[in-house]
């Protein structure tokens, strides 16, 4: 009786595990297109596929040394009080009323925002199990070279009209 619940289970994991974009016991994932055709409509700036990868090894570096702040309400608190980094935002986040006045606060204070395209790439990456909307890296020497090099790369991003 167990191990048809078992496999079962599995068989479901599986077909779950295609929706999200991993299939379970592979840890295959989606490519860069898959995940750009699944964008909010607001999402611009939006990182190329080496600027994601160089932001999430940055957010990645960051948690590790206890320097990012996560989440719509925690980045938001801190903007406003005048925290200076990159703020990093998730483009495939539903519905957009949640974080669309993230990139007005960024623009009036000139922080330095991108749009990437999964949500769980960035939680995974800060090291959550949770899916992450909102990331704001702040600067620190552990990994100053690379948060130099994505600010550099994310300022130079054409901003959306």
């Amino acid at each position: 009786m167990t191990k048809t619940k078992k496999e079962k289970v599995s068989t479901d994991g599986e077909e779950a595990g295609t929706g999200d974009g991993t299939v379970a016991g592979t840890g295959t994932e989606r490519s860069y297109q898959e995940l750009i055709s699944c964008l909010n409509p607001i999402a611009q700036p939006l990182a190329s596929k080496k600027l994601s990868k160089k932001l999430y090894k940055c957010v990645k570096k960051a948690s590790k040394v206890k320097n990012i702040r996560r989440g719509v309400k925690e980045v938001q608190k801190f903007i406003n009080k005048g925290e200076k980094g990159i703020v990093v935002l998730a483009g495939d986040t539903l519905p957009i009323e949640v974080y669309c006045h993230l990139p007005v606060m960024c623009e009036d204070r000139s922080l330095p925002y991108a749009y990437i395209p999964s949500k769980m790439d960035l939680g995974s990456s800060a090291g959550s199990k949770r899916p992450t909307c909102v990331i704001l890296i702040k600067p620190h020497e552990d990994y100053q070279e690379a948060y130099d090099e994505c600010v550099e790369e994310v300022t130079s991003l054409p901003k959306p009209l």
